[in-house]
């Protein structure tokens, strides 16, 4: 008896300690098969507890499916809607270009170069490129309903793309104005659903930002990043000039 008192105190210890050791009862006799199966290893109570609770450890990973947005809807690409997804996307999200570009800024520290809200497997949410302060660019996913990261990543592709847009950002003629600058600037022409450095077909760097508005007009605004100046840009076409008009 007084043995059975001494392991069965030893058992509750281990388990109140979190240990690894095995808590077994046995009854009078030593023999084999005098283990009882009603008392438990703490190595299956952590097993038990896991399955109650997902994997039992918190996950950090942003990337799992379970990060949605707090905002489902369902992504149309590829359905020819007359911009109509474009409208519900603008409609929906309750975080503004400027708001998601502060939310990056906050989690990356560095200088967002793209902005895109967009309705994806996740629900509705802003897609944001940032170069990190670190050197590196850093791929986010946003919850357009309140700015929470759902996914973040570095892009380790190392294309022109990347390479254009960071001599621009660290030369001479580094931009003045943020990203989030200019969608304030494009604002008065309805909902800013996309924010990007442009520098693929003109002699500098641009922000290239696209809006929609409530009856579904989308424009397409040029800011200057020196001095912040709001254009319109040219229709598709009017940059391919017919240059060979004039041997007809």
């Amino acid at each position: 008896m007084k043995r059975n008192i001494i392991i069965a105190t030893a058992a509750a210890a281990a388990l109140i300690a979190g240990g690894t050791a095995t808590a077994v009862a046995v009854n009078g006799s030593d023999g084999p098969g005098s283990a009882q199966s009603g008392v438990q290893t703490s190595a299956q109570l952590a097993a038990q507890d896991a399955g109650a609770h997902g994997t039992g450890t918190q996950d950090t990973d942003t990337s799992k499916a379970q990060d949605r947005s707090s905002i489902r809807m369902q992504d149309d690409d590829g359905r020819d809607d007359d911009g109509q997804e474009d409208i519900r996307e603008a409609k929906a999200a309750k975080v503004s270009a400027p708001d998601a570009a502060a939310a990056a800024l906050k989690a990356v520290p560095g200088t967002v170069t793209g902005l895109d809200l967009d309705a994806d497997r996740p629900g509705l949410v802003w897609d944001v490129d940032v170069l990190g302060k670190d050197g590196k660019w850093h791929e986010l996913t946003l919850d357009a309903g309140n700015a929470r990261v759902l996914n973040q990543h570095i892009d380790h592709e190392d294309d022109d793309d990347h390479a254009r847009e960071a001599a621009a950002l660290k030369g001479a003629e580094a931009p003045k104005v943020t990203a989030a600058s200019a969608a304030r600037s494009a604002a008065a022409h309805g909902t800013v659903t996309s924010v990007d450095l442009d520098d693929d077909h003109r002699a500098k760097g641009v922000w290239e930002v696209e809006t929609v508005t409530k009856d579904g007009k989308e424009h397409k605004l040029l800011v200057d990043p020196q001095s912040g100046k709001l254009t319109a840009a040219p229709a598709q076409g009017d940059d391919d000039s017919d240059d060979d008009g004039s041997d007809d």
